[in-house]
């Protein structure tokens, strides 16, 4: 299966059907991802919008569907929201239906559609990803999410998640005539997370003296936590959160017998991060600029997924 849509060559005939060609994609995704006999089932409009809007796709992006089936979601992003891309489908009947309808709508010099397996399509030119796939699909894809998308590129999927990868940001979406399920669909969204594990260190004034500042950071998916010190003495890590390339987090120092909050929010750019940091008790923000002495990985591990199927 290659399918946004999930992109399957007809229509599935109910819940029971849909049910049972679930059971199969989770049993052996490799081998069902390549069948050309699945049930193409269409992304219905207004759920389309809704993918594009939370995405907030606008002129400056490149949108890629996975199992582009009509070609329906990139069409739209073109044409409502003026952004560019490329769909790609198994079934080259769909395909060719895609691109008849993108020049009948006047966007065929912004979008292109290819016969083409999701799997060893590049998709490093993606700013924003969209796919309605099953689940473990999604999860077989998750590697080449974080090997080739830069952080800050939106990933929007109907109805199916990424796993343990937690969304961002999710919508429901009444959907009154769908083939499977109850009348809605789930949106989600995701954004791809830079690298902030490892090692850093800078320093920062603290009370009267400018100290040596250290932190050190595990990261799963978008999740970041870890341990600090200050001075040579352990400060606790409250609030942090990653979003793109956009770290914040609050330390709290303990000096002269009381509590001291740093709140810290930078953007990372490979082993470097610039911002600032907010004390407590102090009118203006300082510059913060932290710099990477022993970089660690991401943990993507699948391990421990139970895919999920919503509305059903």
């Amino acid at each position: 299966m290659t399918a946004s849509t999930p992109s399957w060559s007809s229509l599935a005939q109910g819940r029971g059907l849909f049910a049972a060609l679930l059971v199969s994609a989770l049993a052996s995704p490799a081998a069902f991802a390549q069948a050309g006999d699945v049930p193409y089932v269409p992304t219905p409009m207004n759920v389309v919008e809704a993918m594009l809007t939370l995405a907030k796709v606008g002129p400056g992006d490149f949108v890629i569907d996975l199992g582009s089936g009509d070609g329906r979601i990139v069409i739209t992003a073109a044409k409502q929201f003026g952004a560019r891309g490329f769909g790609v489908d198994l079934d080259g009947a769909l395909v060719s239906d895609a691109r008849r309808d993108a020049e009948r709508q006047g966007v065929k010099d912004r979008v292109e559609f290819h016969t083409r397996n999701i799997f060893i399509t590049d998709i490093a030119q993606a700013t924003v990803l969209t796919s309605y796939l099953f689940p473990q699909v999604n999860i077989e894809l998750r590697p080449r999410i974080f090997e080739q998308l830069k952080p800050g590129t939106r990933v929007v999927s109907h109805d199916f998640d990424f796993g343990n990868w937690q969304p961002d940001a999710q919508v429901r979406v009444p959907v009154p005539n769908k083939p499977y399920g109850p009348p809605m669909s789930e949106v989600y969204l995701w954004i791809v997370p830079a690298n902030a594990a490892g090692r850093w260190q800078w320093r920062m004034p603290l009370e009267a003296a400018i100290v040596d500042c250290e932190l050190a950071l595990e990261q799963t998916f978008q999740a970041v936590r870890g341990s600090g010190r200050m001075g040579g003495n352990a400060v606790r890590i409250e609030k942090a959160s990653l979003s793109g390339e956009a770290l914040a987090l609050t330390l709290i120092a303990t000096a002269g017998g009381r509590e001291i909050r740093h709140e810290l929010a930078g953007r990372l750019s490979g082993d470097t991060i610039h911002g600032n940091v907010r004390v407590s008790g102090a009118a203006t923000p300082l510059d913060w600029n932290a710099t990477r002495v022993a970089r660690g990985k991401i943990n993507i591990d699948a391990a421990a997924d139970a895919p999920r199927v919503a509305n059903f």
